[in-house]
């Protein structure tokens, strides 16, 4: 499914790829998962990480675009009521639609929706498998273009991301499999260059 996914968007891209323009951001964020998860084996969450989220952007025109957000694999510890016991890494990839309210000046808001994927890397600890997820991202946030800026910018956006993983965890008292409610904010600041 994600491979269909990956390959539509790409076919997309490339055939679009002489009308408009591109743009790559360069960001760091905060992965700030908003759930927790009630388990036979206690409460279940993951903590907060840091990640180096660059994004790929076409803009069809001044107030359509698409953004594809990549990052490096990003590592969480799980925590079983409040002590770490595993590790997980996964990558986020997501594609959102983008609409930019383009004014007058060089602060440029938008919104966007689209998907996005938990794609396991690893697991560490207790954590005995870790299954791909899909859902749904929402994003809002700011271009900012300085007046003697040409290509470029720094912008910052918050993203929502809809992603519950089944985990199973195993230790001394057995098996415990369920989906780990991360749901994580993500909070992202960092430079923009349009070409």
């Amino acid at each position: 499914m994600l491979k269909k996914i990956t390959l539509v968007a790409l076919m997309g891209l490339s055939a679009s790829a002489m009308a408009g323009q591109w743009q790559v951001k360069l960001g760091g964020s905060v992965v700030a998962p908003t759930q927790d998860t009630q388990t036979a084996l206690g409460v279940v969450e993951a903590d907060h990480e840091y990640a180096f989220t660059p994004s790929v952007e076409y803009f069809f025109n001044d107030n359509i675009s698409t953004e594809l957000l990549l990052a490096a694999p990003i590592s969480h510890d799980v925590l079983l009521d409040g002590n770490s016991v595993a590790k997980i890494k996964h990558l986020p990839p997501t594609l959102t639609a983008k609409y930019h309210f383009k004014n007058s000046t060089g602060f440029t808001p938008y919104i966007g929706v689209g998907g996005t994927a938990f794609v396991a890397w690893d697991e560490e600890g207790i954590a005995k498998d870790v299954k791909e997820d899909f859902g749904f991202a929402g994003q809002i946030g700011f271009n900012f273009q300085p007046a003697d800026a040409k290509n470029w910018g720094v912008f910052f956006d918050a993203r929502y991301a809809q992603l519950s993983p089944e985990v199973t965890l195993i230790d001394e008292f057995g098996n415990a499999k369920f989906d780990l409610d991360i749901d994580p904010m993500v909070y992202t600041i960092g430079y923009s260059y349009k070409f």
